[in-house]
């Protein structure tokens, strides 16, 4: 602090101690001030000579009242005024303006401006400190509802990220990472109600790792494990849509909804993810049909209609599902209604 600014300050004994800043060039002014307000143990007073100082200062001590004198070399008090008030940091800080002259015309300036209040310098002692402690009071008080404010948003935040959080959590896998049999069931209402609404096809995927209770007992669970998630990780590449889903249903098995996706589609769909999991070439010694990791499908595609429900989808996927592991695994059947057709 320079030889200019002086800082005849009281220790700090509460947390509503009450910080004044006085801009004025005339340190008699400051001086009887200062004695105006000695015997308020929760004033701290601070001073400011040079103007151009002013404002720095302000920002950086974050005074609870301004006094601020008019009448100022190099710069008036009148931009001061305007300057803290421009200011993100001092905007709210109360100012009291003091003026050498009783002017109705200056009074309205300084309050066009922003000033918060207007004194004739010397001022009475028991005016001024009035004045700065019902300006302190209600400014004080509206920094403890911005602050309660604040934690209460932050609070807010808080809880919607713990509550998507655990919507996220009790939407997904906890092994797998990708949607749970909750997310499956409340995803292929949602597109069932939709297709049957649209007139649209709807296609459900069954899949079945095969030989998975033998891969279990040649590697081991932590094995299993890992092998579950490779696989869901490579169908889920397939799920290249916002509306396409795939899910794990339960144990080995999981499940794929593609709306909007017609028979050919489905059929594209299942070779794809047959071909993907080949190329994954997880060793499985378990396996009767192969040396690597196969899966079995059980596909459908239809477009819903009142006398068909979402249960019955299920039940024919997987009635394909047992199809194709029954005449060989490593496969896909697709349901129809006149001829099934194993691939």
């Amino acid at each position: 602090m320079s030889d200019n600014e002086f800082d005849f300050g009281v220790d700090n004994i509460d947390n509503n101690i009450i910080k004044i800043l006085l801009v004025d060039d005339q340190p008699i002014i400051a001086e009887g001030i200062k004695r105006m307000i000695a015997e308020e143990k929760d004033f701290e007073f601070h001073y400011c000579e040079d103007p151009t100082k002013a404002i720095n200062l302000a920002t950086e001590l974050q005074p609870t009242i301004i006094l601020q004198d008019l009448i100022l070399p190099n710069i008036d008090g009148m931009t001061l005024v305007r300057f803290y008030r421009k200011n993100e940091k001092t905007k709210d800080i109360p100012v009291i303006v003091l003026s050498s002259k009783d002017d109705p015309i200056v009074k309205r300036d300084a309050f066009q401006y922003g000033a918060n209040d207007y004194l004739v310098k010397l001022p009475d002692k028991i005016e001024l400190i009035a004045r700065i402690r019902s300006h302190a009071k209600h400014h004080l008080l509206q920094q403890e509802r911005n602050a309660a404010f604040l934690v209460m948003r932050g609070m807010q935040k808080q809880i919607i990220q713990a509550n998507a959080e655990l919507k996220k959590l009790s939407s997904q896998d906890a092994l797998t990472g990708i949607a749970n049999r909750r997310t499956f069931n409340e995803t292929l209402e949602r597109e069932w109600k939709c297709s049957l609404r649209d007139s649209t096809p709807l296609t459900l995927i069954m899949i079945d790792i095969d030989y998975f209770k033998p891969y279990n007992d040649t590697y081991g669970h932590l094995m299993g494990d890992d092998c579950l998630t490779k696989v869901a990780t490579a169908l889920e590449k397939h799920a290249r849509r916002p509306c396409d889903l795939i899910a794990r249903y339960g144990g080995e098995e999981f499940a794929f909804i593609a709306p909007t996706t017609d028979h050919d589609g489905a059929k594209n769909i299942a070779q794809s993810l047959k071909d993907d999991i080949n190329a994954l070439k997880l060793e499985h010694k378990g396996s009767k049909i192969s040396a690597t990791v196969t899966i079995s499908q059980g596909v459908i595609s239809l477009i819903p209609t009142p006398d068909i429900t979402m249960i019955n989808m299920i039940e024919m996927a997987d009635k394909c599902l047992y199809e194709a592991k029954e005449s060989g695994r490593d496969r896909y059947v697709i349901f129809q209604y006149d001829d099934d057709n194993a691939d």
